[in-house]
C-alpha cells in the first residue's frame, strides 16, 4: 500500500513517500537490508560524536524473541505490531561515556539516528512505524537494560500491506488522508509566533 504525502512544496520522493503503516505484509526483511538500516543509523550526527543510541532487534524468524519484545508494547500496539516482521526497541544512553555527565541531547541524537534509519528503510521499499506506547519497566526487566539508558520508543519495520489486513477501526485510520500543520504554525521569523514567509513557487 502506498500513501504519499500531499506536500505544499516539491520534496524528495524519499521524504514524500515515507509513512508509518500499521498493516504489514507477511514478508520477511532480508538480514542484509537490516544491516543497511543500522549502518544508516550509525552514521547519524550526534553531540561530540557520542552515538548514544542503542537498539534491540527482534525478527519473526525468532518467534520467542519477537514475542518478548511485542509483549512489552501497549496492548493497542501489540494487535498490529505482532504482524510486523521486525520489531525494534530504541534506547539512548543518558550520560556521556567519557565523563558520566548528563547528555542533554541524547534523545535528540536518537531521533537523528531514527531519521537516518527511516530514510534508508524508505529507499529499500520498507516502512517504519514508531510507537511511544510501551511498557518501559517490563522491557527494562526483560532485557536487563541499565538504569542510565533511557528507553524511548519501539518501532515496527517491514513492507507495508493493504489496510484490509487490519480491524476496521484501524483500517479507517490507515486510509485517512495524511495531514500536517502548515509551516506558518511551525517556523517563525523575527519573534515568536511571527510566521516566516514561504516561497510557494518551489
Amino acid at each position: 500500500m502506498e500513501n504519499p504525502a500531499n506536500t505544499e512544496l516539491k520534496l524528495l520522493d524519499l521524504l514524500r513517500t515515507r509513512y508509518s503503516p500499521r498493516a504489514f505484509a507477511d514478508r520477511p526483511v532480508d538480514a542484509g537490508d537490516l544491516d543497511l538500516l543500522f549502518e544508516a543509523a550509525r552514521w547519524a550526527p550526534s553531540c561530540f560524536n557520542e552515538q548514544p543510541w542503542r537498539f534491540i532487534v527482534a525478527t519473526r524468524e525468532d518467534p520467542e524473541a519477537h514475542a518478548t519484545l511485542n509483549a512489552g508494547l501497549a496492548e493497542s500496539n501489540q494487535l498490529w505490531a505482532s504482524k510486523a516482521p521486525v520489531l525494534l526497541l530504541c534506547t539512548t544512553r543518558s550520560t556521556f561515556a567519557k565523563n558520566g555527565k548528563p547528555n542533554a541531547l541524547a534523545e535528540h541524537d536518537l531521533g537523528l539516528a531514527m531519521g537516518n534509519l527511516t530514510a534508508q528503510a524508505t529507499a529499500l521499499g520498507l516502512s517504519v512505524h514508531m510507537m511511544a506506547g510501551i511498557n518501559r519497566d517490563q522491557l527494562r526487566a526483560s532485557y536487563g537494560i541499565p538504569e542510565d539508558v533511557a528507553i524511548i520508543c519501539a518501532a515496527a519495520v517491514g513492507y507495508a500491506g493493504p489496510a484490509d489486513l487490519l480491524p476496521e477501526a484501524l483500517a479507517e485510520r490507515e486510509r485517512a488522508p495524511r495531514v500536517r500543520k502548515p509551516q506558518a504554525e511551525l517556523v517563525f521569523s523575527g519573534r515568536w509566533g511571527a510566521p516566516r514567509s514561504v516561497d510557494g513557487d518551489r
